[in-house]
């Protein structure tokens, strides 16, 4: 017999201080993000991640929670590790810097694609993250390439 769960969509402020709690008290949490910044990973509504306490310190490749200075709460990739971190969201070509490691909430440890379970620390998942990386800077030169060819077409 196949186990059901329903969903209900709540807010990730309203979410938040359970989360904090439960992250807090050693315990993970699995959620559903909604937002296309991490495609073609994770589809909104539709794939979800298990959150647990963060490290001291991230690595390269890690998928953090995180709550920026303005107070939006985002889960993007961790690319670079220094005093402070760089992030990006693998569907977007806008990196975000000087994130400190106390805005970190959580660290995704294992996601959901659809109803299959998958742990940060497969082969194809760490795979995926170095390929995707790389064919984001493929993206940002086909794009420049695009621009340059549309502004020599008006001229």
């Amino acid at each position: 017999m196949r186990k059901t769960t329903s969903k209900t969509e709540v807010s990730l402020d309203e979410l938040m201080p359970l989360i904090r709690e439960r992250i807090a008290q050693g315990q993970s949490v699995r959620f559903y993000p909604n937002g296309v910044s991490m495609l073609p990973m994770l589809r909104p509504r539709v794939d979800s991640v298990v959150l647990s306490a963060p490290p001291p310190k991230l690595k390269k490749y890690d998928l953090a929670l995180y709550q920026r200075e303005d107070g939006a709460f985002v889960l993007h990739r961790i690319i670079e590790v220094g005093e402070t971190y760089c992030c990006v969201g693998d569907n977007q070509f806008r990196q975000e810097t000087g994130l400190k490691h106390e805005q970190i909430i959580a660290l995704v440890t294992a996601f959901y694609r659809g109803d299959k379970l998958h742990s940060v620390h497969e082969p194809g998942y760490r795979l995926y993250c170095r390929f995707w990386r790389f064919y984001r800077k493929v993206r940002i030169l086909r794009l420049r390439l695009i621009r340059r060819l549309r502004i020599k077409d008006k001229t």
